[in-house]
């Protein structure tokens, strides 16, 4: 199982950004998000998305992320948009300079939660890791791109056949930011089956 560039396709294209076989750089343009009525009670859907497709139903989807933001909300991150009211996000979103939220949003049937925990404002370098078994989601993070660790499971009730996943990028707020993706890898799915308490039965 091999991530391939070419197999990438914009929903929303940006105006300005630049991939290369190694890495991929979006210019967020601003008032650019993913929400969806939780809390804030209004709804956006208009942050650019770059994904490839799969009906492989078990596997690990990997990217590091740079960037130089600097105002409110600004974020960039792994992505996992099936439509605009199904799909998953995580990304660090920048909140002033002292810290910024290392979190994750899952919108199901057109309504988003936010998980989140502060980080210090001088992070500017992620990794993330997305696990698929059938239609339950696994997101990870790391400092190194080595040792992960879990930010979130859930469950994609869109999710039953045919998913699209990649990367996105945007400013919320009137601000505008260079992200850089990098270090793409797909793989068998590194997210273990459960070893432990035996499934309900049905």
């Amino acid at each position: 199982m091999k991530f391939n560039i070419n197999n990438l396709k914009w929903t929303r294209e940006p105006k300005d950004y630049t991939i290369t076989a190694e890495k991929i750089e979006i210019v967020t343009k601003p008032n650019t998000d993913l929400w969806q009525r939780t809390y804030y009670h209004f709804r956006n859907d208009n942050a650019p998305v770059l994904q490839m497709s799969t009906k492989e139903k078990y596997f690990s989807f990997t990217v590091k992320t740079d960037f130089d933001s600097k105002h409110r909300f600004d974020q960039c991150g792994i992505v996992l948009y099936l439509d605009s009211e199904n799909w998953l996000k995580a990304s660090i979103e920048y909140e002033n300079d002292s810290f910024q939220h290392l979190g994750s949003v899952v919108t199901n049937n057109g309504f988003s939660d936010w998980a989140t925990t502060e980080i210090d404002a001088q992070i500017k370098s992620m990794w993330y890791r997305l696990s698929r078994r059938e239609d339950d989601f696994c997101v990870e993070c790391s400092a190194d791109g080595h040792v992960f660790h879990q930010m979130r499971i859930c469950h994609m009730w869109k999710a039953t056949d045919e998913v699209n996943f990649g990367i996105y990028a945007c400013s919320p707020e009137a601000s505008s930011f260079k992200a850089v993706f990098t270090n793409f890898e797909m793989t068998e799915c590194k997210w273990q089956a459960h070893n432990g308490q035996a499934p309900d039965e049905e």
